[in-house]
């Protein structure tokens, strides 16, 4: 989005272009190929990391990716370490910061949070996560994990498995694929925790096409990519139906038995039981790899934004 003083954020992932995505995926593809270029080209920048919720793996990237561009990082990753405490809204925090930073990364748990602020500031701000609503910098991250792996977005079959209702990353990784062509969808979870319709509907209206499956085994053979996420158990209306269908979800080395040996396992992490340890050592996972191409990635967004690449 662009703000009244022309100012461009990143909210959502459908604010890139397919041309600026591939840009971006072609910057972090060099910055790996020539680091020591890129080593000081953000130097006397800041970027500023407001994260009004717990974060790990995304505040420690954006954190790790303006350090290796030469620049600094200043913030929180605490609300109750900031103004709010105080009563301070996210507007008014966002224009002060944009007084001490170039580029701010922000996470909070109220949806639409960052589009406020992205409206009154004066710095590009990069969405980190806002509640259940978009998370675009984990959509990049998974793209790019695609093409490092698969070498295209396109002809192959990705299978979303375990809380396809609730996860703002499956939402918005299927938002990002359907401006691609040909890629067959296939959707496993809990008939309490399917697609929601409206996501379907896009799909069908785009002409793409998708199968559902309860189990994940049946489901297994067919898929090019296997993309994790955890069925949560507050997410059931009662416990029997959960112990009933929690270990349908858990892969195992067993479950992998009838995937393609090329097949790569994608999952957003963190992780709490839906992949066991041992798949952890089979060559197909790539869950981890997934987290050092988000540092890379946010490293090219940061340039984008800033104008320096």
């Amino acid at each position: 989005m662009i703000n009244k003083y022309g100012q461009r954020s990143i909210i959502n992932i459908t604010d890139l272009s397919v041309e600026e995505i591939d840009h971006l995926i072609e910057v972090a593809d060099d910055i790996v190929a020539n680091p020591t270029e890129y080593q000081d080209i953000c130097a006397h920048k800041k970027l500023a990391t407001l994260f009004f919720e717990p974060s790990t793996r995304t505040r420690l990237s954006f954190t790790s990716a303006m350090m290796e561009l030469g620049g600094n990082v200043l913030g929180f990753d605490d609300a109750g370490s900031s103004s709010a405490t105080k009563g301070e809204s996210v507007a008014d925090t966002t224009i002060m910061v944009g007084c001490y930073a170039d580029i701010i990364a922000m996470r909070h748990p109220k949806e639409g949070a960052p589009l406020v602020a992205a409206q009154k500031t004066r710095v590009p701000i990069i969405n980190a996560g806002d509640g259940g609503h978009f998370h675009p910098t984990q959509t990049l991250t998974d793209l790019l994990t695609i093409h490092r792996k698969k070498g295209e977005f396109g002809n192959f079959t990705i299978g979303f498995c375990g809380d396809l209702k609730f996860g703002r990353t499956v939402h918005s990784l299927i938002t990002a694929l359907l401006r691609y062509d040909n890629i067959k969808f296939v959707l496993i979870s809990p008939p309490e925790l399917k697609l929601p319709d409206y996501m379907k509907e896009i799909m069908r209206e785009q002409g793409v096409g998708f199968e559902e499956y309860e189990r994940l085994e049946d489901a297994m053979p067919s898929l090019d990519i296997l993309y994790m996420t955890r069925v949560q158990k507050e997410r059931f209306f009662n416990e029997e139906d959960y112990i009933r269908l929690r270990d349908s979800y858990i892969l195992t080395l067993d479950k992998l038995k009838p995937a393609k040996e090329d097949m790569i396992i994608m999952h957003p992490l963190p992780r709490v039981n839906e992949i066991a340890i041992e798949v952890d050592d089979d060559p197909r996972a790539c869950y981890f790899f997934q987290a050092l191409c988000g540092k890379h990635i946010r490293m090219a967004l940061i340039l984008y934004l800033l104008g320096l690449k």
